[in-house]
């Protein structure tokens, strides 16, 4: 019995790899341009910043960096997702099947929102190196931009300067705003996508297929933008921010990045690249879900 459910458990880890890789294949332009928008107070200068755009970000990307820029920073992007899906999926489903099985009601919406966050946690911890790079490599283009040579090349040039130059730790800086960000993503993506799935299937609006799906990963999509931009625009400024030759840097900490953002851009400057974020968060939900589940549905799994 312990071996079958060892064998379930593997094929669910191989399934969501697979999902989440297509997914993230898929909208990583769309995650290239949120970075960007984010970034941008780097690269423009205050009387240009107001007027900056989605639409602006992706041709300035395409006309000065061409057009296979938008898929900088892919491979550790798809490195990151071998780690951080399958633990927070997997936990997460372990989690709430153990607990309500315990239960002779099933979860509550907050119980499953604290579930997911906490799952969120984890995965993000063992992610966080893969991440950094990842925006690191992103942030690189506006270098290009301006004439100057990227400061990598590749993923493992990234890992192995990172480590020189910062040390071992180095590969975790931002992981606590990182980490904020993957609790609210966690809790407003996987509680509101379970949730909404039963809700939906419960009154027999559908059955449990891809309509059910898509609707679900919808609302789950926006939940998590809405939650989790503060934390994502304060965790990408952390950790593009490198450590000066003096050893200064613009944020001491994410509280802080979190309050001079605030203070010289305004409370608006929290949601930067929102609707990038829900524009990628919306397909990745779609694609991820509606696949991770037919993929089930194949292996013979029951659905999540």
């Amino acid at each position: 019995m312990e071996s079958k459910d060892e064998g379930k458990t593997l094929t669910k880890i191989t399934l969501t790899s697979l999902s989440a890789m297509v997914s993230e294949t898929c909208t990583f332009p769309i995650d290239i341009t949120k970075t960007r928008l984010q970034l941008h107070r780097y690269s423009l200068s205050s009387s240009s910043s107001s007027s900056i755009t989605a639409f602006k970000v992706v041709s300035e990307i395409v006309r000065h960096e061409g057009p296979l820029s938008l898929y900088n920073g892919l491979s550790p992007a798809i490195l990151r997702h071998l780690f951080y899906t399958p633990i927070r999926i997997v936990s997460y489903e372990y989690l709430r099947n153990v607990i309500s099985a315990d239960s002779t009601q099933s979860l509550s919406l907050s119980s499953k929102a604290f579930l997911g966050g906490f799952s969120g946690v984890i995965a993000q911890v063992v992610a966080s190196p893969a991440d950094l790079v990842k925006v690191r490599m992103q942030a690189d283009g506006l270098l290009v931009r301006q004439g100057l040579q990227p400061r990598y090349s590749g993923t493992f040039d990234a890992l192995s300067k990172i480590i020189r130059a910062e040390g071992i730790v180095g590969l975790w800086r931002g992981v606590f705003p990182n980490v904020q960000r993957a609790f609210l993503v966690n809790m407003g993506e996987l509680a509101c996508y379970d949730h909404a799935k039963r809700l939906v299937i419960h009154p027999q609006i559908c059955d449990d297929n891809i309509y059910a799906h898509t609707l679900s990963s919808i609302m789950s999509g926006l939940s998590a933008s809405t939650l989790s931009c503060p934390a994502d625009v304060v965790k990408t400024r952390m950790m593009n921010q490198a450590v000066s030759k003096d050893g200064k840097v613009i944020y001491k900490n994410s509280f802080d990045c979190l309050a001079k953002t605030v203070k010289y851009e305004g409370l608006k400057a929290l949601w930067k690249g929102f609707f990038p974020t829900w524009a990628r968060l919306g397909p990745w939900q779609f694609v991820f879900w509606v696949s991770y589940e037919k993929l089930r549905y194949l292996a013979g799994l029951s659905s999540f």
